[in-house]
């Protein structure tokens, strides 16, 4: 299928960021960690504790028709489609607080767990509709930020909390 530039396919490459020709997914979750870097401490200090949640809720429903109008146009689960990326790294990031370690830790566990696809990660993708393009990053999210939350709980020092 030729790949054709809309609205939705610009909005799911992350602006474009999902047609760099290597790596696309860790560029998109590169890109969540810059934002999330940019952020202001207060969505994940505790005063607001239900913006950053519905945020990511709202932004994953609608990523769910981006994607899948995008899928449309560039195929199934296409390489260039990042904006589950974004969405799942922010999940990873969730009711922890704000540093650039943690961070940088939510990007890296982020990407293992979206790689590798444990189990149900990996049957996730099987969902149709645009829900498996996003599904599957939420999950890995939630992985990534199960194993944050243990380690934190662990070894706060190491997280400089």
């Amino acid at each position: 299928m030729k790949k054709k530039l809309t609205f939705s396919t610009f909005i799911a490459s992350l602006f474009l960021i999902g047609f760099i020709p290597f790596a696309p997914g860790t560029f998109g979750s590169l890109a969540g960690y810059g934002l999330y870097m940019l952020l202001p401490s207060w969505f994940y200090d505790g005063s607001c504790p239900y913006l950053l949640p519905l945020l990511i809720l709202a932004l994953a429903l609608i990523a769910v028709v981006i994607c899948k109008k995008a899928e449309d146009i560039l195929g199934e689960d296409h390489g260039s489609i990042v904006l589950d990326e974004l969405i799942g790294y922010f999940v990873a990031t969730l009711f922890l607080p704000h540093n650039w370690l943690i961070g940088l830790y939510a990007f890296i566990l982020f990407r293992v767990f979206d790689i590798a696809k444990p189990f149900p990660i990996n049957r996730s993708q099987k969902l149709r509709g645009g829900w498996g393009v996003v599904i599957d990053d939420i999950l890995a999210g939630v992985y990534a930020n199960v194993v944050l939350q243990i380690l934190i709980q662990i070894y706060p020092k190491f997280f400089k909390i």
